[in-house]
């Protein structure tokens, strides 16, 4: 098996960048052509003009919120989508309810740059145990790994038993699903007394690898690596390996543009900060123009050593919606963004909701800016103005690079 994908994984970092932003006017103004959602949500902007990430980080970023009140209104996709580009498709259901389509094509969920990379290609037979119902899951897992090269067995979710006796019969060499449920299948092999030794490889996504769960299955002779996938876009970035030892963090993959946002904002972070992954494809059937997945992240300033030169992130970190309801009241992260730009020499705050006896308290602890000494009176003015409710302001001299702009430190046991 050659050692990446293709070439496309080796460019020069800045030949990439140049090459998706050649491409992004022209997706952009098609999108906007065929899609009444996005006719609507960019009428104000001229796509020839978005050609850096700089230009792109001044469209607002499309949360799952206002998508599914779109499809809410107009169903199944809320006008998003190029229904000519979608006959004979898929459709799927994933909470919220939110609705995603399969675009055309042999890998349209890019999967199979993490097959490739975990070794599985022409001559394995993956086992796939992930849902093959209402969400796309199974499906994302089965078109990467045959777009990969590889044979599939669906076998979906549940009965184990019935799966440990397949794979006992058809010796599969590779596993796709969950990380948790292929210990599942070996253990209950093990009872069973059925050899499942030929699964030698595997790729695992929809939830964590803990690192004592890779070492578990390391001792038991499978290699895993685990990509992060999401229904609307697929697999947006999928773990590498190096002289056989899984690398840190995971490589974004081809054809997305990804940024990290602070939570609750449309506005891009430092290196290295933690924030909401946002990302944009290139899916002429579904276009998503800055979609804000929710998840935290960030990203990872140096090249990766497996030799491939896209962007790397820290993969998945928790999630982003921090909205919490104080005395009978939300408050968002927007309002905390909207507070540290409305305050002199504030360079980031953090919001601590707790409780003193039976009532809800907030703190708000801010980061000063570099030689600043911002006002705490003020600040809690400007808080109590954003929020209508009152709160301490206290100086911290350094914030924990979490992502977190809102803590809910309150015991709901008790």
């Amino acid at each position: 098996m050659a050692k990446y994908f293709d070439t496309l994984e080796t460019r020069d970092p800045k030949a990439r960048e140049r090459a998706l932003f050649r491409r992004l006017p022209k997706f952009l103004a098609e999108a906007k052509e065929t899609c009444p959602a996005w006719r609507q949500r960019l009428k104000r902007i001229d796509p020839a003009t978005i050609t850096s990430r700089a230009a792109l980080a001044g469209l607002p970023v499309l949360r799952k919120d206002v998508l599914m009140e779109a499809q809410a209104k107009k169903p199944p996709l809320g006008g998003f989508a190029n229904p000519a580009l979608l006959s004979g498709t898929r459709y799927f259901m994933s909470p919220g309810p939110i609705w995603e389509p399969q675009a055309p094509g042999l890998d349209p969920w890019l999967g199979a740059r993490a097959f490739h990379a975990a070794g599985i290609g022409r001559g394995d037979l993956v086992h796939c145990s992930l849902s093959f119902h209402l969400t796309p899951g199974g499906f994302i897992l089965d078109a990467g790994a045959r777009a990969a090269g590889a044979n599939i067995f669906p076998a979906g979710i549940g009965a184990t038993e019935q799966q440990v006796e397949a794979a006992a019969a058809i010796r599969p060499t590779a596993y796709a699903g969950t990380p948790d449920y292929l210990k599942t299948l070996l253990d209950k092999a093990q009872e069973m007394n059925r050899d499942l030794s030929s699964i030698r490889k595997a790729v695992v996504s929809g939830g964590a690898l803990f690192p004592s769960m890779r070492e578990e299955y390391a001792a038991r002779g499978v290699r895993v690596l685990q990509s992060y996938a999401t229904a609307d876009l697929g697999v947006i970035a999928y773990e590498t390996s190096h002289r056989g030892r899984p690398l840190p963090g995971m490589i974004v993959n081809e054809d997305l543009i990804v940024e990290i946002v602070r939570p609750g904002t449309d506005d891009p972070v430092a290196p290295g900060e933690v924030g909401e992954l946002v990302v944009t494809n290139f899916n002429p059937a579904y276009p998503l123009i800055r979609f804000g997945t929710g998840d935290l992240s960030a990203l990872l300033d140096e090249p990766s050593p497996c030799g491939r030169t896209n962007l790397r992130i820290r993969g998945w970190m928790g999630r982003a919606d921090q909205r919490t309801k104080v005395k009978g009241m939300f408050v968002d992260p927007k309002q905390i963004d909207a507070v540290v730009k409305a305050s002199k020499g504030v360079a980031r705050a953090r919001l601590i909701v707790s409780r003193s006896g039976s009532a809800d308290t907030m703190t708000l602890e801010i980061e000063p800016a570099s030689g600043a000494a911002p006002d705490t009176a003020a600040v809690a003015r400007t808080l109590a103005a954003v929020t209508k409710l009152k709160g301490d302001v206290v100086i911290a001299k350094t914030l924990p690079n979490d992502g977190k702009v809102i803590e809910d430190t309150r015991d709901y046991s008790r």
